[in-house]
């Protein structure tokens, strides 16, 4: 009997929230290789509400939907209590579903889903591949929902450790993820590779701004324009951003700062726009993916801003498809973190202190007073998107990484 391959993940199609998008982009690259099949939950984000089929094969792939609660995620306790009644959900079909020697690759979200998966895959046989987008629990103390120093967090820890220690790979987004997750292995030598996520080179391509309907509905053409697009969460330095908008209205109001996204930040990001009567900040709503062409060549220059301790933590992914564009960009991101990596080996923007809004007003006077700077940074930003990001490497480098772990019977 052939083995089977699986990707196990709360989100998946019709989900377009980036990991949803990005392991529906895998499983479906898989699928000429390998059988394929998904564990995933009905949608609980961008497609809450829709009702999916509780099994459908799309694109290749065989999908089974797990049935779990979806009370309001922004209370903590229902949270936690959706978590835990997915990651049961799925466990008990994997129980059921898993066979020996087949493969499965786990994603860290929700956090508590590996920890059962890795128990399934130990009960049936079958070989665990973890796919870390996330590492805590420091994204939960970067959020500030969880104190560095707590038992909690130390309990946590060691947790996430005997799972790093149980799986047979792990893979990263980032070269600083590969450093944390080391870090925390200390002396055991577990097989860690980096596959970072892809540029959408196809559907995202470089636009002339002054042609974009985004910018034309909101009246900034004749503006410079710093776009920040994605989730205004809790480890993201919206703060920063707002002050370097104070003192740029201040300075030169021709700068304006396009936001796009939400998440737990924005409800406060709009009562400061309005409290500090800032002109020069304009707030919309998540875009679809499919509009990605337009709104991202919305700008003259793409912003993205961490809180601290966020280093290996978690890699923007948003970052591909900014570069896809051909933009530039200014990161407040620690000069270790991939993102500031990326930026200063490829020469393709600014890399500033976490929290420096002084900085980051500065970085922003410099680029619109240098547009041949930005027209040639754009540009190596594209190629890089093209030669580097591209979904075929990454399909490539899970082919290969599944292969080495299937029975010779079955390759």
């Amino acid at each position: 009997m052939q083995n089977k391959v699986w990707i196990v993940s709360e989100l998946y199609y019709p989900e377009e929230t980036s990991t949803g998008y990005f392991l529906t982009k895998i499983a479906e690259g898989l699928s000429p290789y390998f059988s394929t099949h998904v564990l995933c939950s009905q949608p609980t984000y961008s497609a809450r509400g829709i009702s999916a089929p509780a099994r459908e094969i799309h694109s290749g792939v065989t999908i089974r939907r797990c049935r779990a609660t979806t009370l309001n995620k922004d209370i903590f306790l229902f949270r936690l209590t959706n978590l835990l009644t997915i990651s049961l959900s799925m466990f008990l079909h994997a129980v059921c579903s898993f066979r020996r020697g087949d493969i499965v690759l786990v994603a860290t979200n929700p956090p508590t889903l590996p920890f059962f998966i890795a128990a399934a895959c130990s009960v049936r046989g079958a070989k665990c591949m973890l796919l870390v987008q996330d590492v805590y629990p420091e994204s939960l103390v970067a959020a500030g929902i969880l104190n560095p120093h707590s038992i909690l967090v130390s309990m946590l820890n060691r947790l996430n450790r005997r799972l790093y220690r149980v799986v047979e790979i792990i893979s990263v987004l980032g070269r600083d993820m590969e450093a944390l997750v080391r870090k925390k292995l200390a002396k055991c030598t577990m097989k860690i590779v980096v596959i970072r996520n892809w540029a959408d080179i196809d559907q995202v391509v470089p636009f002339p701004r002054e042609q974009n309907e985004l910018l034309k509905q909101l009246g900034l053409l004749g503006k410079f324009v710093a776009q920040y697009a994605g989730n205004i969460g809790r480890v993201h330095g919206i703060e920063s951003l707002l002050k370097t908008a104070i003192i740029l209205q201040r300075i030169d109001p021709d700068i304006h700062f396009l936001f796009i996204g939400s998440g737990a930040k924005k409800k406060w990001l709009e009562i400061a726009v309005k409290e500090n009567g800032l002109e020069n900040v304009t707030i919309l709503p998540n875009r679809p993916r499919e509009d990605q062409q337009n709104f991202l060549n919305a700008c003259n220059i793409a912003i993205t801003a961490f809180v601290p301790g966020m280093t290996g933590v978690g890699v923007p992914s948003r970052m591909y498809n900014i570069f896809a564009a051909g933009k530039p960009i200014i990161a407040a991101v620690d000069e270790d973190s991939e993102l500031g990596l990326v930026v200063r080996e490829e020469n393709v923007g600014w890399v500033i202190p976490v929290g420096n809004a002084e900085k980051m007003a500065a970085a922003l006077l410099e680029a619109k007073s240098n547009p041949s700077l930005l027209a040639d940074m754009g540009m190596r930003a594209r190629a890089i998107a093209e030669n580097k990001y591209t979904v075929i490497r990454v399909i490539d480098a899970y082919r290969s990484l599944i292969n080495d772990l299937l029975p010779s019977s079955s390759k």
